[in-house]
């Protein structure tokens, strides 16, 4: 179950190797689309693989507030029932808590014909525009008012168009999607994001009787259908969290195997860990770190300084860097990591600085740095999910004892961590 909101830490005793074998949860960034997705049609749908976490809890109750049903029906399985659902009011505090609220936004204005949407939060890693939202839907044929709150009109049913989006935004990709699936006549996305939570919902989408084609490309085609049914789909295995084990392994120096991963959604996570040395094996739907691993920085020709940087899909994903910038504390030479779409996600290095890393953080987005270190242990607080994760991945290579505080911001995207890092021998303690 998740936990209650309180004010809970992680006390870390680092150094340990770990061992064993661990399975990604399910894509909370597919899984929150899917929920979102489910109210487009007035027939149940099921949805199996859903992680357990706090964002998940808030998006449900999200919805329950709007008049569905959604009840848990196994451990891991959602049954979403929206033959009540109603236009609003959409909580206000929930909304501010999660950023993906905003992805009701399509849902609504296609069943109902309008919403009003409270200001979504999230993670504060840099300013998160809605503009590329708002901009397609009006291609659609909705009205946009922005005050206090955003409301969307659409006086007639929403009409389909050719629109180009100003920036890959997978949120107003899946947005933009669930708008178009039952508007009039066919709606070419272009420069749409490609993420595999994307095609995920694209395949559901599908599944319900949409029609979209392109699903893996920049451009979807979407010829608009009078309704949609519900359906029983499955959540992939979540990238992001392939990602953090694979970091995992290579901070401790520990053999890990990770079970059940898709590898089409790895090949750049894989490319940029062999550039600093970490180099899985691949075995069927089980990738394997062995022990010891090289760890060294692999130079680019000519011996000069290599460089990890982010990308819309499929470049390496923004929520690995902070991932990488840790692995690579632990890698003999310099590499420069830039993280190009958020301006405040590097802010974190200062606590990894403080824990005897050797990171020069150049501006907002560029950190060179320089391995290996030894890291001690120490105090420090948890400023957003990945950020959390890459301290906790820290505090378990250390030395000595780490308290992380704020570990609520952890909780949001990993399902009970602390129990799984547990089972493979870590030592953390989860203190309320």
């Amino acid at each position: 179950m998740v936990r209650p909101a309180m004010s809970s830490r992680f006390v870390v005793s680092g150094g340990a190797q770990l061992r064993g074998t661990v399975r990604p949860a399910g894509n909370k960034n597919a899984a929150l689309p899917l929920i979102a997705a489910a109210l487009l049609s007035d027939e149940p749908t099921e949805i199996a693989n859903v992680p357990r976490i706090r964002d998940v809890e808030a998006m449900l109750n999200l919805v329950r507030g709007l008049g569905a049903k959604a009840a848990w029906t196994a451990d891991h399985t959602l049954r979403i029932e929206p033959g009540n659902l109603k236009p609003g009011p959409l909580d206000r505090e929930l909304c501010a808590s999660l950023r993906a609220s905003i992805l009701l936004a399509g849902p609504l204005l296609a069943r109902f014909g309008q919403v009003a949407l409270p200001p979504p939060g999230g993670d504060v890693i840099g300013r998160r525009r809605v503009d590329t939202h708002f901009l397609a839907f009006e291609k659609l044929g909705a009205e946009v008012e922005v005050g206090q709150e955003y409301r969307l009109q659409a006086k007639k049913r929403l009409q389909g168009a050719d629109i180009f989006l100003d920036e890959p935004s997978v949120t107003a990709t899946e947005n933009a999607l669930m708008a178009a699936v039952t508007a009039r006549g066919t709606t070419v996305l272009r420069n749409a994001a490609s993420e595999p939570h994307v095609q995920d919902l694209a395949r559901a989408l599908c599944s319900m009787g949409a029609v979209i084609g392109g699903i893996g490309t920049n451009t979807l085609t979407i010829q608009g259908v009078e309704r949609l049914h519900g359906t029983r789909v499955e959540v992939g295995p979540d990238h992001i969290e392939v990602g953090s084990f694979i970091g995992l392994a290579a901070v401790t120096n520990s053999p890990l195997t990770i079970e059940g991963v898709r590898y089409e959604d790895l090949r750049s996570t894989l490319l940029n860990f062999e550039r600093l040395g970490i180099r899985p094996r691949l075995d069927g739907n089980r990738l394997i770190v062995d022990a010891p691993q090289e760890r060294r920085i692999r130079p680019d020709l000519g011996g000069y300084v290599p460089k990890i940087e982010d990308g819309p899909w499929p470049a390496f994903p923004a929520d690995l860097i902070s991932i990488a910038i840790v692995v690579a504390t632990q890698c003999e030479g310099l590499v420069l990591v830039f993280e190009k779409m958020f301006e405040s996600r590097l802010f974190f290095v200062d606590k990894l600085i403080a824990m005897g890393a050797r990171i020069v953080l150049c501006d907002p987005h560029r950190a060179l740095v320089s391995g290996p270190c030894e890291l001690r242990g120490s105090v420090v607080v948890s400023p957003d999910i990945r950020a959390g994760m890459a301290i906790l991945l820290a505090a378990l290579a250390a030395k000595g004892e780490s308290v992380i505080h704020n570990i609520e911001q952890i909780d949001r995207g990993y399902e009970r961590i602390d129990e799984r890092l547990r089972a493979l021998g870590a030592k953390i303690e989860r203190v309320s």
